[in-house]
């Protein structure tokens, strides 16, 4: 397998092929001659490419749920005129779910141990891309959630004369906070003001859990025959809804279980950069999240470690907001951290089966010795190239790097991890090069 990362401002290195492998790049001068212009991709591989797994699971979820909905509302779905609220939950509970991280280790160890080795390539891309695209299942559900709950707390209030006014007006608050959670989670949003992303999604999310009890167990507790509140809790606990709210709340709280505060060491190799250290070595495939609250604004980075065995892990942070900002001008002495799926490095450090493409500038002074330290270490010339566009003179045109290194180590796969212009061009690459390939996803 094959991972290229190309970041405009991370890992970075010196390209130094050896005499016992093909010469990937023939001569400097080449690989800096004038790009030829851009070529204009076909409308039928962007749609590949737009059109992918993820938007794929949204479609279905929403195409699914839309359909009950309009069953219902004409009277063809009993079901749902009768559960209406198991519905509403039902959703809520799979859009959690598919965003706990131990849920999506314990997908992926499955994945992995079983299907790992022995299935065909076209199997394990398809695997590979269903767990990468989970966030379609989640926005999918949370969308048909918000859905069936205008539609459940719409029968509410026509059949008002048989409900509590108590159980209308928490229908309609749950409806609003819902709405600003879901609201919060769109893109333009999520990628441009990611603090008011993770601030409203997250406790205005909390709210809509609370008022989403409060209304199940008003809705289970009120007899619309004798006008009166049943507290023993017998219809609750037999009500698909108690037991959908039960899961959710699980699943919510169980990440903050994982939350710790640890002491760090901050490496300043440049203005440009923190590097953070943390005691203890971590395994392949894991990112971080890291705050200096308990709470508030956590930022993911991947984990870099030689292994389980090593005696420390590191992040690298590039400058790029307040909160990376404040890592390089006031260094922390503690972070709060939970750990998630993702990093490519740690990977390459740790499998001899990767080749490693980094582009970037002025490696060494960036990011200082200890990145590059780790790197040399643990992959020869043979699997590795590292641009320093700096010592170059320019970039090179990554491309032409990708396919020769593809062909060259044989890769079954390109991962990509870059911006959103650079992980862009290259899909669309290696898309009309017939290459398979995963980029990083802004969950579109």
């Amino acid at each position: 397998m094959s991972t290229l990362p190309h970041h405009d401002n991370a890992e970075k290195g010196i390209l130094d092929p050896s005499t016992n492998k093909p010469q990937l790049i023939a001569d400097e001068k080449q690989s800096l001659a004038p790009k030829p212009p851009k070529r204009k991709v076909s409308k039928w591989i962007l749609w590949k490419l737009w059109f992918n797994t993820y938007r794929k699971f949204f479609t279905f979820v929403m195409t699914l749920n839309l359909t009950g909905v309009v069953l219902a509302a004409t009277g063809h779905f009993p079901y749902a005129r009768k559960y209406t609220g198991a519905l509403v939950l039902g959703n809520l509970y799979f859009a959690i779910l598919m965003r706990n991280e131990l849920f999506g280790r314990f997908l992926y160890l499955i994945v992995n141990t079983l299907f790992a080795k022995w299935p065909p390539l076209w199997w394990r891309l398809g695997c590979t891309s269903v767990l990468q695209h989970l966030g379609g299942i989640h926005s999918g559900c949370a969308t048909s959630g918000f859905i069936w709950l205008i539609f459940k707390v719409t029968e509410v209030i026509i059949d008002r004369a048989n409900n509590h006014e108590a159980t209308i007006v928490m229908g309609v608050v749950t409806n609003v906070l819902i709405l600003i959670s879901v609201l919060s989670a769109f893109p333009w949003i999520r990628n441009n003001f990611h603090n008011v992303f993770e601030r409203h999604h997250r406790f205005i999310g909390w709210l809509g859990l609370i008022s989403t009890w409060v209304f199940v167990l008003l809705s289970d507790s009120y007899d619309p025959v004798t006008r009166r509140w049943d507290p023993s809790g017998r219809i609750i606990i037999g009500d698909q809804q108690f037991w959908f709210a039960i899961g959710m709340t699980t699943f919510i709280v169980i990440p903050w279980i994982t939350v710790r505060e640890v002491p760090v060491d901050i490496e300043l190799p440049s203005p440009k950069v923190a590097i953070i250290r943390f005691k203890r070595g971590m395994q392949q495939g894991v990112l971080g999240r890291i705050s200096r609250s308990s709470i508030m604004e956590y930022h993911a980075f991947g984990i870099i470690s030689e292994g389980t065995h090593a005696k420390y892990h590191y992040m690298i942070c590039g400058v790029q907001g307040d909160f990376t900002r404040s890592l390089v001008n006031d260094p922390p002495r503690t972070l709060w951290t939970r750990t998630g799926l993702g990093a490519a490095l740690s990977t390459c450090l740790q499998s001899p089966n990767w080749y490693l493409i980094w582009i970037g500038s002025d490696q060494e002074k960036t990011f200082g010795p200890t990145i590059s330290g780790l790197i040399h270490r643990h992959m020869g010339p043979e699997r590795l190239c590292l641009w320093d566009s700096k010592q170059r003179g320019g970039r090179p045109d990554v491309m032409k790097l990708v396919k020769e290194a593809y062909a060259y180590w044989k890769a079954e796969v390109v991962f990509i991890t870059s911006n959103y212009q650079g992980n862009s061009e290259i899909m669309q690459g290696c898309k009309e090069a017939g290459i398979p390939a995963f980029g990083t996803l802004w969950d579109f």
